[in-house]
Parts: structure tokens; C-alpha cells; sequence
């Protein structure tokens, strides 16, 4: 949508008070540890962006409050992987041998939105390890959710995904859908069956640039619509629509919990 299409959708602009007034109307409270998913078009305009957007959610959860955001960098994986798009087989080996160590602070996210991907450089968030599935955070709990991940259960045990749980924290869905949720890959992990399959990223190992191999669960987002759906049919959460953007609100454990016997019966 263009920006003069977007002006003519809304009645008047989005700022960053109104946000935390539409936020807080919406069930977000201060000290709350909040991972947020975003579409920053769906919206509306916004006064400042997705900057707008971001000050008002460090405001509607304050300094006590955690808001955690993905940053998942796909680009850095095994290119051989690769649907979109794909590459030329006879450029992998030198994609393996060349891609950019992942960083914390200079590697981008992939498909994650506006909104999370200069959440990732905004003063104060840190960054978790991971390669591929790395999450940001600021606030009280920034350090606990992001510290430890493990490169072979990167939405696992350990994760930033599991402390968000342990701290019994909510999902926030801006103008998306469950697709979107990661969350509900914590939930996977309760599949009868796991399909361990073989995944490689540059990271930086003992202070040089190396192509690692690993092990970890063969993560599959397909059936999170159909999960989500069935949630929201029988539990309780919290729902508005703020500009054209339908937000919802989820307490993440029930959330969760729903997921993995979801799994479980599968």
C-alpha cells in the first residue's frame, strides 16, 4: 500500500501517545513482559513509524516491564536450504565460505518487519546468540531472556521463547496472524516424533569466522493458523482492531499449552 492509500484509510494519524492509550485500552500494563509480532502498514500512518510504534510500547510496558520482539536472520543458513528464493547449486559453496559471521549487533533480520528490525537498534535492547533465531529484548528482564540460547534448540530449551513462559509473559499480534507467532514453535517440541535435521550458519567460534554444522528440530510453522484458530474458538484473550491493524492479546503460557497438546494428539 502506498503512503498517500494509507493517509486516505484512517481518520487521523497514529502517534505515539494515542498508541499506548490504544495499547493500554487493549490490556497491555506496565512491568508486563510482552513479545510483540508487527505489521507496521497494517496500521495505518503512524506519526514517526515504526519508531512511533516502538516508543509506545516501551511506554505502555515501562522500565519494569520486558518487550521482546524476534529477529530471526534466515539469510545465514545452509543455502542449499533456500526457497526464497532459491540459488544456483554452483553458488553454495561459496555462500558457505563467505557469508558474514552472525553479530549481534550488525546482522539484519529477514522478514521480520520494520518495526523489529530497528527494534534491534534502538538504544538499550540486546540481542540473544542465536545465528538464525536470535531474539531482542528491552527492559527489567532483557539480559535473563536473551542469555543462553542453545544453537541446537533455539526456540527450545533455554530459549528466549521458555523464559518468556517461565515469567508467565503475553503475545501482542500487531496487524498479524498466528503464522507469525513464534511462540507456538516452543510448542513443537512436544511432538511425539521430532525430525532432527541438519542446519548450518558462519558464527564466530573462538574468535574466528566458522561455517557450522548443527542438529536441531525440523521447525514448521504450517499448522499455527490452524492452532491459533482453535484457541481463540474456546479460550479467553483479548482483541481490538487499533487503526486497520486487528490486535490481539494472549496470555503466552495458555497459549503454549494449547500448542503442545495440540502436538501431543498428533
Amino acid at each position: 500500500m502506498t503512503e498517500q492509500k494509507t493517509i486516505h484509510t484512517v481518520c487521523m494519524p497514529h502517534t505515539v501517545s494515542s498508541l499506548v492509550a490504544d495499547f493500554q485500552e487493549l490490556g497491555v500494563k506496565e512491568g508486563m513482559t510482552i513479545i510483540v509480532h508487527t505489521s507496521l502498514s497494517s496500521l495505518g500512518w503512524v506519526c514517526g513509524g515504526a519508531e512511533a510504534v516502538i516508543q509506545a510500547l516501551m511506554e505502555a510496558v515501562g522500565e519494569e516491564g520486558t518487550l521482546v520482539m524476534p529477529a530471526q536472520s534466515a539469510g545465514n543458513s545452509d543455502p542449499s536450504e533456500w526457497m526464497a528464493p532459491p540459488v544456483p547449486e554452483s553458488w553454495w559453496p561459496i555462500i558457505r565460505e563467505h557469508m558474514p559471521a552472525y553479530s549481534r549487533e550488525t546482522t539484519a533480520t529477514r522478514g521480520m518487519g520494520a518495526i523489529a528490525e530497528l527494534f534491534r537498534q534502538f538504544p538499550g535492547v540486546v540481542r540473544s546468540e542465536h545465528p538464525m533465531y536470535s531474539f531482542t529484548a528491552w527492559g527489567k528482564e532483557k539480559e535473563y531472556v536473551t542469555e543462553n540460547q542453545q544453537l541446537q534448540a533455539g526456540f527450545g530449551e533455554k530459549s528466549p521463547l521458555e523464559k518468556i513462559y517461565e515469567l508467565d509473559g503475553k503475545i501482542l499480534l500487531i496487524g498479524v496472524g498466528h503464522d507469525s507467532n513464534t511462540s507456538l514453535h516452543l510448542s513443537e517440541h512436544a511432538k511425539k516424533d521430532h525430525v532432527q535435521v541438519t542446519k548450518s550458519a558462519a558464527i564466530m567460534e573462538e574468535g574466528k569466522r566458522v561455517w557450522k554444522t548443527y542438529r536441531e528440530i525440523d521447525y514448521d510453522s504450517d499448522c499455527f493458523e490452524k492452532i491459533g484458530y482453535e484457541f481463540e474458538r474456546t479460550e479467553s484473550y483479548q482483541k481490538m482492531k487499533i487503526g486497520s491493524a486487528v490486535c490481539k492479546l494472549f496470555r503466552q503460557r495458555e497459549l503454549v499449552d494449547f500448542g503442545r497438546e495440540w502436538y501431543a494428539k498428533r
